[in-house]
């Protein structure tokens, strides 16, 4: 069925080149031999499909776990994905025969004076004529119960065509629910990513202020001793405010994060703070990325296989369109047993059918059928654009996210020699300014060199994680079959 389909779908690209102009190129043309941008950090492995743990926090996994399973889109793709495999088994029945059993008890009575009474008057005597108006005028009851059927013949392909054009249907719709997990799973770790980040630069920010405020002390009785003047005491106190200023923002940011998360997994505002609220230990980042091969993301992406669907499903639906110009021809067939008498409704001379086939040939519809036709394959068409724009969006979108990844990375090792080499500065002149060999603003010059390395480090420790969040989410990792 997939080589099938292939072939179906060349065919669809061949016709939209012919319709697009010389200029049109096919999403292969597209597709790079091999991933660049990503340095050694990407390997050919298969992309794990559980890839968010990698970063080895159960915390994580169980936000994951439950936003998959609450998440009202999930809920919302789940069900439509029911809704196609309804409406793919409603096709499927058209290629059976539809009987249909029925009975039926009737009292009637005929008029005398209606258009039996005409045929009377032509053929019985005048003499006769009332009586036998008046025994014909009598009620009666009428017994009948049987079953009749009809069945297609499916000689256009009509019915066939309308089948495959649903199994595409319900692949794409397969694949949106695909996507909607994707994307959700993306979201939960890239929040959770942040959240994390936000509470290290509180943790940096509480750290700072504790010991700003050691600093501040140690000031105060220094200018008691002479040691120092008021000038320090003074600007001491001053970083310490601008200090703990930080904090609050911090705060909000952080009760922000986890509502937008307690949002993803569906629960109440306030019910993930015991959870989240405080700091852990750091996650662990991957030291490799599973990237697999180029020409494996088209099977493994969920935009690309629902374009993909969507253009076999166009495709079928020409044919739909075009078994429409042809006669329906349809078996037709019934069985009835009836009778005056209900005693008499079992007996075999009681009985009555017909059988035959049945034509429905189009004459004249005002070209409605072609249109129709027409219509289909400017719509083929427009799957198969759909379908290069998709792919071809997608290796661009994977080729920005391993750039961007590896510049952060390459960013984030600068950054933390940085951060070495300024705690080593700050210990160096804490230690002469404790000891007198240096002022006080040679010692607060390397601690705010520090704080700013430590903040740096920190969000970019935060970005090399979401920027690989996003290589994942483009390599379409998370992938599953539709159940």
């Amino acid at each position: 069925m997939k080589s099938r389909f292939l072939l179906i779908a060349v065919g669809a690209l061949m016709l939209t080149a012919c319709a697009l102009g010389p200029d049109y190129k096919a999403p292969e043309d597209a597709m790079p031999e091999q991933w660049r941008s990503a340095g050694d950090a990407l390997s050919s492995q298969d992309v794990d499909a559980q890839w968010w743990k990698q970063f080895n926090d159960p915390a994580l996994n169980d936000l994951v776990d439950r936003a998959l399973q609450n998440n009202p889109d999930i809920t919302i793709a789940g069900l439509r994905l029911a809704q196609s495999r309804a409406q793919r088994g409603a096709a499927a029945g058209a290629r059976w025969p539809s009987v249909n059993a029925g009975a039926l008890y009737d009292r009637e009575r005929q008029s005398e004076n209606g258009v039996s009474t005409r045929v009377i008057n032509l053929i019985v005597p005048p003499a006769q004529r009332d009586e036998i108006i008046s025994v014909l005028s009598e009620p009666f009851s009428v017994y009948q119960a049987g079953f009749d059927a009809a069945w297609e013949l499916d000689l256009w392909g009509r019915v066939r065509r309308s089948v495959e054009s649903a199994d595409a249907t319900l692949q794409a719709s397969g694949e949106n629910l695909h996507d909607a997990q994707l994307s959700l799973t993306a979201e939960v770790v890239r929040t959770y990513l942040e959240l994390r980040g936000v509470q290290e630069q509180l943790r940096i920010a509480n750290a700072d202020v504790v010991a700003s405020a050691d600093l501040v002390e140690l000031t105060t009785y220094r200018v008691k001793g002479g040691i120092v003047d008021e000038l320090d005491l003074s600007t001491q106190r001053a970083r310490l405010s601008q200090t703990r200023s930080s904090i609050p923002q911090l705060q909000q940011q952080q009760t922000q994060i986890i509502s937008a998360l307690g949002l993803l997994l569906n629960v109440q505002p306030g019910v993930l703070d015991t959870q989240l609220a405080n700091q852990v230990e750091g996650f662990q980042m991957p030291r490799t990325i599973a990237g697999g091969v180029p020409s494996e993301v088209a099977r493994r992406r969920p935009d690309i296989r629902r374009a993909e669907a969507q253009l076999h499903a166009a495709t079928a639906e020409i044919g739909v369109a075009v078994a429409d110009l042809y006669p329906r021809i349809t078996l037709t067939g019934s069985f009835v047993q009836q009778s005056l008498d209900a005693s008499d409704l079992t007996e075999w001379g009681s009985r009555q059918w017909s059988i035959g086939p049945s034509i429905s040939l189009p004459i004249f519809d005002g070209s409605r059928r072609r249109s129709v036709v027409e219509i289909r394959k400017l719509q083929q068409q427009e799957a198969a654009v759909n379908y290069q724009r998709t792919v071809l969006h997608a290796w661009h979108e994977i080729e920005n996210a391993l750039s961007a990844y590896e510049a952060e990375r390459r960013r984030n090792q600068e950054l933390g020699e940085t951060l070495s080499a300024s705690r080593d500065a700050y210990d160096i002149a804490h230690v002469r300014y404790n000891h007198g060999l240096v002022n006080y603003l040679v010692e607060l010059d390397a601690h705010r060199t520090l704080l700013q390395a430590e903040r740096a480090y920190s969000e970019s420790n935060t970005q090399v994680a979401t920027q690989l969040v996003a290589i994942y989410k483009a390599l379409g990792g998370g992938w599953s079959d539709v159940q």
